[in-house]
């Protein structure tokens, strides 16, 4: 993989070496568009926000707790018990993890939104539109609702819409210019890919 800046810092060097040495007008760099990216590796149009992160921390944190508790109870002789506190946490890990890999993501085959416990995947050919509407929508995926904006994609076969994400979830929520972010991205990526 080329890196472009250790060029330009030799031909920084160059230039300090004495006035025969090339300008770094030689240095021809061309960035082109999604030049290092695969188009099947599926990207998330956004990083997670703080209250997903602050989760998952909040679980691995738990979890360390409860290993060392079972570091100590089989210390003490009571391997069952520890048993218990390794399958906690182990259970504590899995769903930490589940929950900062929640989120949608789409590639050059289509979108797929992960949740908590499932998944949707659609193809771009099954996509008809995704458009932004203004409806209440959940605060941090509790019962509670606020008015909020919500991301959906039409289904082409009909059927009720796929809500992406809302600006009130836990990657947005009292971040509205990464929500406009995010759905810029997405836009572009529907506008390069759903043909």
């Amino acid at each position: 993989m080329p890196l472009p800046f250790l060029t330009a810092e030799r031909a920084h060097d160059d230039d300090r070496a004495g006035p025969e040495a090339a300008p770094l007008s030689h240095v021809d760099v061309t960035y082109a568009e999604g030049a290092y990216e695969d188009p099947e590796r599926r990207r998330r149009p956004y990083r997670p926000g703080p209250w997903r992160v602050g989760g998952a921390a909040v679980l691995l944190l738990l979890a360390s707790y409860l290993l060392f508790s079972a570091l100590i109870i089989i210390l003490a002789g009571s391997g069952s018990t520890a048993g218990v506190c390794v399958a906690a946490a182990a259970l504590a890990i899995a769903f930490a993890f589940r929950m900062v890999g929640a989120g949608v993501r789409a590639s050059a085959r289509g979108l797929r939104r992960t949740g908590l416990f499932s998944s949707t995947t659609l193809a771009w050919q099954d996509v008809a539109s995704i458009h932004t509407v203004q409806r209440p929508v959940r605060v941090l995926g509790l019962p509670r609702t606020a008015q909020g904006q919500a991301v959906l994609a039409e289904r082409t076969s009909g059927g009720a819409p796929l809500t992406l994400f809302t600006s009130h979830d836990t990657d947005f929520l009292r971040r509205p210019e990464a929500f406009r972010s995010a759905v810029d991205t997405l836009d572009g990526w529907v506008a390069r890919y759903r043909r």
